[in-house]
Formats: C-alpha cells, sequence, structure tokens
C-alpha cells in the first residue's frame, strides 16, 4: 500500500532540491543535489510529511471500507441472528489493519 501521497513526495524533492524520485519495493528513492546515483528519501522527511498530511487518499479509502463493513456485518448480524457476518467483517478489518502497517517506520 502506498502509505504517502504522490504530490507530497513531490513536493517535497521540488523543496530540497532532489529530482527524478521513484518508489522500488515500497520505498522512495530520489537524487539529491549534485548526486548521481539514486538514495532512499530520509525516513525523517518522510515521517514528517506523514504527520503533516495525515492519512493519503488510498489509506482514507480502505479504512472508510474496513469502517463500512463493519457497520454492515452488525446490521446483517443482527438481522440474521447469526455471528458469521461479524466474522467475516473481523477477517476484512484485520487485512485492511496488516495492509495498513507500515513496515519502515
Amino acid at each position: 500500500m502506498n502509505h504517502y501521497a504522490d504530490n507530497w513526495i513531490d513536493n517535497w524533492c521540488q523543496d530540497n532540491g532532489w529530482t527524478d524520485w521513484f518508489m522500488e519495493q515500497s520505498k522512495y528513492w530520489g537524487f539529491p543535489p549534485n548526486a548521481v546515483m539514486p538514495v532512499p528519501i530520509p525516513s525523517q522527511a518522510l515521517r514528517t510529511l506523514k504527520s503533516q498530511y495525515g492519512l493519503c487518499h488510498e489509506e482514507r479509502l480502505w479504512s472508510l471500507s474496513a469502517i463500512g463493513s463493519a457497520v454492515v456485518a452488525a446490521a446483517l448480524s443482527y438481522w440474521t441472528a447469526s455471528p458469521m457476518p461479524l466474522v467475516t467483517a473481523f477477517a476484512y478489518c484485520a487485512i485492511v489493519v496488516a495492509r495498513m502497517d507500515d513496515e519502515e517506520m
């Protein structure tokens, strides 16, 4: 999952003089000023962006889908008198939380 919006990274790179940024294996790379080899964008800069902007569009979408599935499952569970909709929603929410885990932080 992409934890940062492309425009956040692009703005940071322009402000700090980095060029030609790209993402490879969920790490952001770019060319620092006067460099000929790409280096990873500092994790401190990524943490600053995350604290400044919060959740990106993709993370918001996944979060809202997890909340929506829990609400629908609660209503279906009450209506059918069965715990299976809640079990299914729990499994889906567990997958969403695992995808939202940022291993770099």
